[in-house]
């Protein structure tokens, strides 16, 4: 839905949903693809299939599609996880990856299920898999700009701002 159009990316707790929440707060086109894109299905072929798995979090490619395709907004942010993204991130002009240490991301998704108890990460198998793909980055876009998330919300997206900002200027 922009004419630039990022993704916002990030092992669970990194993030993703308070920096997407502070993006909307000042006024930007932000779309919670964990809520809004998100379902459970094959990353290969896209296919839905039953209950929950990880590695079958995955975006519907054809709406992203479409939202990319859209220029009604100047700047259009996608925030969440997807492992499908192979299949679409190409047409992104840029993605940021949420980095935090392990001990941050257990205590925010701590603080979540303290909230709602049945969010992402209440059961202990869950928790088990958030801490292993945590490890080996499962699901996070490679060669993303890298943004400390362990900075206060605004500093962390001040900081994604400042690279497109920065990015734009060494473009004209």
């Amino acid at each position: 839905m922009g004419i630039r159009n990022y993704v916002i990316g990030g092992v669970s707790g990194a993030g993703k949903t308070t920096v997407c929440n502070e993006l909307q707060r000042r006024g930007y086109h932000a779309i919670h693809g964990d809520r809004e894109l998100a379902y459970q299905g094959d990353p290969e072929t896209g296919t839905p299939t039953d209950g929950f798995k990880p590695e079958h979090h995955i975006w519907h490619v054809d709406k992203v599609k479409a939202l990319v395709a859209n220029q009604d907004e100047a700047v259009t942010f996608f925030c969440g996880g997807s492992r499908n993204f192979p299949k679409f991130i190409d047409l992104f002009d840029g993605v940021f990856v949420l980095e935090v240490d392990l001990e941050t991301s257990l205590r925010r998704i701590d603080e979540r299920v303290a909230l709602d108890p049945t969010d992402w990460g209440g059961r202990p198998e869950e928790r088990e898999i958030s801490a292993r793909m945590y490890q080996t980055k499962e699901g996070v876009p490679k060669n993303g700009f890298i943004i400390d998330a362990t900075a206060p919300i605004a500093h962390v997206v001040d900081e994604i701002l400042h690279q497109i900002e920065a990015n734009e200027r060494q473009r004209q």
